[in-house]
């Protein structure tokens, strides 16, 4: 039987992905094979419902890197620093649909979901998404599963740094400010917001599941009391701040691997610079030629500008 969360996600993830978005996830499907195991869809396409002018992100769950692969230096990548990304493009009822699509496997997503001490994966995926693809009943459960420990994870370490009293709107807004601050991606509050907004009534719904399953104790106005103590808030503090210092560099070391990996790499490491960072890359057409130096040239001048501050 499905605990309240589980019983959530399931909901959630079942929801119905635009056409384009499910053709993108049959061609990674049919790419890889028996070796796909699930294909999630999240981000901004997800919440918004639309793929029309965005790229679509994807994660791809596989069996095993070595086989899925075929190769030995990417199947080391990623299994030294998951995930590794790539970019689909399609063609679709007249016009391209593309997406970013992330590998890692389905034993490690289990793993960044539930004990890694960064938020990368637990940060993403306590979020609403979509299960596109399960090879099957088996594959589906691990993965809510899975998704219901990142939600868990989220909450955990994001309680001791909320204030006494606090409504599904500053659980998340809040939490999510942390988890991209541990990134190079440090978000704006008002973009935050956005976020919630757009899917409030799904982030309402796991906020409930969450204080169902931890007992969390209701105000008469109806916010949630933080059970968190001066020791944990502590301590809280601390581990915030060790994770935005370890994120800024392991941001840096994927943006790197994804010049190798990513079709157009430097063009897409500048948009994700100027995106997440506000500095503008100049793309030199050296850059272009030899795009792993370029990688190299594109951070020394967000360096420079103070985007990695």
């Amino acid at each position: 039987m499905n605990s309240p969360l589980q019983a959530v996600i399931l909901g959630q993830s079942g929801r119905h992905a635009p056409a384009p978005v499910a053709a993108l996830g049959e061609v990674l499907r049919r790419r890889f094979g028996a070796h796909a195991l699930a294909v999630l869809f999240y981000g901004s396409c997800r919440r918004s419902n639309d793929d029309t002018g965005g790229i679509a992100d994807l994660y791809l769950l596989v069996d095993d890197y070595h086989a899925a692969y075929g190769r030995c230096l990417p199947a080391i990548a990623n299994r030294v620093l998951a995930p590794n990304v790539y970019y689909l493009e399609i063609p679709f009822a007249g016009r391209s649909v593309r997406a970013k699509y992330a590998v890692v496997s389905l034993r490690q997503f289990e793993r960044g979901t539930a004990r890694w001490f960064h938020p990368y994966l637990w940060g993403r995926f306590a979020q609403p998404c979509g299960l596109l693809y399960a090879a099957d009943e088996a594959i589906s459960r691990r993965v809510v599963q899975a998704l219901g420990r990142a939600a868990a994870t989220f909450a955990r370490r994001i309680l001791p740094r909320l204030p006494a009293e606090f409504d599904a709107e500053i659980f998340w807004t809040r939490g999510l400010l942390l988890t991209y601050a541990a990134e190079l991606r440090p978000e704006r509050p008002g973009r935050i917001r956005a976020h919630y907004a757009d899917s409030a009534h799904e982030f309402r719904a796991l906020t409930h599941a969450i204080a169902v399953e931890h007992d969390w104790d209701l105000t008469p106005a109806g916010r949630y009391r933080n059970p968190s103590t001066g020791r944990q808030r502590w301590f809280s503090a601390w581990g915030w701040a060790a994770r935005r210092a370890q994120g800024k560099l392991l941001s840096l070391l994927r943006l790197l691997k994804a010049s190798f990996t990513f079709d157009g790499g430097v063009a897409y490491i500048a948009w994700k610079i100027e995106r997440h960072s506000g500095v503008k890359v100049e793309i030199t057409p050296l850059m272009r030629r030899f795009p792993r130096l370029g990688a190299i040239a594109a951070f020394w001048q967000t360096w420079r500008l103070g985007g990695f501050r």
